[in-house]
């Protein structure tokens, strides 16, 4: 007992000492460090000093690979460094990053982009540290004065509460990755696949891109945290798109997800994969073209994951509730019912894979200092909390480690991994009855089975109808009374969230996931969805809207090679 104890004594100090130092020799950090110290004492003597002030430095190295009909179109390398920096004047009830009302809500979008140089040199990154923190501070004076004008010629706002608040502070230094690619195999590998599309003379393009990418955050502040943390991911996207005879476009894609380029499919898989994609497209290009429609559907896991994203996440980020002009969907729905009871839904950036399945929405801190937490936003179908950042609202004024942004963009509350998850579940065979025997009960002739969808948006303004549009690719007739499934196109899902929720009747006992990179108003930051498929008793789709261009006028180079 006393030698595991002595061991464990011994492996404590050892990484003890090994953090302090990573610390000491990190050129990065150490020049984030020395140059917060001396603002702060600097600045203090200004008649509004600073109360506040982090540095987010994101260092980004990464490879793209690109091949088209068997050629390698691109080959690109680069390496990056970001500097964020949120200075705050005032105090954490008030300071200069309040909302001015009557202006519009922005998050930062007129910051100021600071590129560091990416070579470890001591004085080069100080330099570039201490000029961007001069600006942002002469900023954050001129803003602070006009936030307090504001207020003062303002009605009293629905949301008091503060600006920022406090957090725990941490101390955490992780290796960092380095970026490994075989790029001669990979090369090789994506010019096979991409070959594919070649044997296609109606195929207008056919893409197949690997990217890889180690992405290491540095965060330090005033108050105590040194943070470093590297992540590596690999992609590999697989797309194509032609044209219907009446002009629509039809794109379709598949995309894989890895935390190493190791880990991604072997080429068998992806050549197999490939080919379902181009006879899917191939039969697109003939598929009737769907009417307006209202009435049963199913979501394949990978679409209700979307889906919830959609119209469910983004409604959920805890910042949105600050803007007077956001619509608000579910403020004052706390412990309020807005799901099946069956249905339980989490974000989770602690958890690196579901079922096996890796999830790109994971982290050990988020991009102001906060631990990353589990959340659970809906449980027994009850509404219970918002993903928060260090932007406090009304009964919530601490973070949950969800504040996101891109490199050169402001943190805000944003989603991680989306987790569906239902209490009761049937087997999907099971789930396709049950949709038929919806399209009966209602004397539908058909339910609609959504399988793959390309994002989408959501509007939460109060000004315009608070509805979403997620984008199908790839749709389904199920007929009720037994026809073959029949592929159709040219449509949109469409819809208000509130009624769409109170729809949803069943779920299947397979697990999808979307695996993507979202799009806010803090940048494009990498989120997962996962979810059962779903049966919907009721919903409704648009005609999608239609390129008017004619086919193009002279055969592919294809076609001409067998007549030559």
């Amino acid at each position: 007992m006393k030698s595991f104890f002595a061991k464990f004594i011994l492996f404590t100090l050892f990484l003890i000492g090994f953090n302090s130092l990573f610390a000491q020799e990190n050129i990065v950090l150490q020049s984030a460090k020395k140059e917060l110290e001396r603002a702060m004492n600097t600045l203090k003597q200004e008649p509004n000093p600073p109360y506040f002030i982090s540095y987010g430095i994101t260092e980004t190295t990464s490879f793209r690979l690109t091949a088209s009909f068997g050629k390698i179109e691109s080959d690109v390398s680069t390496k990056s460094r970001y500097l964020d920096i949120d200075l705050r004047v005032g105090d954490y009830k008030f300071d200069n990053t309040h909302i001015i009302r009557g202006s519009g809500f922005s998050f930062g979008s007129d910051r100021a982009v600071t590129e560091l140089p990416i070579e470890d040199n001591e004085d080069a990154l100080r330099n570039a540290i201490w000029f961007a923190t001069d600006k942002n501070f002469k900023k954050a004076i001129e803003t602070y004065q006009k936030v307090k004008t504001n207020i003062a010629v303002k009605v009293q706002e629905e949301d008091t509460s503060a600006d920022f608040s406090q957090t725990k502070s941490y101390k955490f230094y992780d290796k960092i990755k380095t970026l490994n690619v075989n790029k001669n195999d990979w090369e090789q590998r994506i010019r096979q696949i991409s070959e594919y599309f070649n044997k296609e003379e109606w195929l207008y393009n056919g893409l197949v891109s690997m990217y890889a990418e180690v992405v290491t955050k540095y965060y330090i502040s005033t108050d105590g945290s040194e943070i470093v943390q590297s992540q590596s991911f690999a992609r590999v996207y697989l797309s194509a798109s032609t044209k219907a005879d009446d002009g629509m476009n039809l794109p379709l894609y598949k995309s894989y997800f890895a935390f190493s380029p190791e880990e991604l499919p072997d080429e068998a898989t992806m050549e197999k994969d490939v080919k379902i994609l181009i006879a899917n497209l191939k039969t697109l290009r003939t598929a009737p073209v769907m009417t307006t429609f209202t009435g049963p559907a199913m979501l394949s896991g990978e679409a209700a994951g979307v889906f919830f994203h959609e119209i469910f996440g983004h409604r959920v980020e805890g910042h949105r509730l600050k803007d007077p002009n956001n619509s608000q969907t579910f403020k004052g729905s706390i412990n309020t019912k807005i799901l099946p009871d069956f249905i339980n839904v989490t974000f989770d950036p602690t958890v690196t894979s579901v079922k096996g399945v890796p999830l790109s929405g994971c982290y050990q801190f988020d991009d102001e200092g906060v631990k990353s937490q589990k959340v659970e936003c809906v449980v027994d179908g009850v509404f219970k909390n918002f993903l928060m950042s260090r932007s406090p609202i009304e009964g919530f004024s601490e973070s949950n480690g969800h504040g996101r942004r891109q490199a050169t963009f402001k943190a805000v509350s944003r989603q991680s991994n989306l987790i569906v998850e239902s209490e009761t579940s049937v087997p999907f065979d099971t789930l396709k009855e049950e949709l038929r025997r919806e399209c009966k009960k209602q004397s539908k002739e058909y339910g609609l089975y959504f399988v793959k969808v390309q994002g989408g948006f959501t509007f939460t303004g109060r000004t315009i109808p608070n509805s979403f549009n997620v984008n199908p690719l790839l749709v389904y007739k199920i007929y009720a009374d037994g026809k073959p499934d029949e592929m159709v196109r040219g449509v949109d899902l469409i819809g208000t969230p509130l009624t769409t929720f109170s729809k949803i009747i069943a779920a299947g006992n397979d697990f999808g996931v979307f695996n993507g990179v979202c799009g806010a108003e803090s940048g494009g930051v990498p989120v997962s969805a996962c979810s059962p498929s779903l049966l919907v008793s009721s919903i409704e789709v648009q005609k999608k809207a239609k390129s008017q261009a004619k086919l193009p006028i002279l055969p592919a180079p294809q076609t001409m090679k067998n007549i030559e």
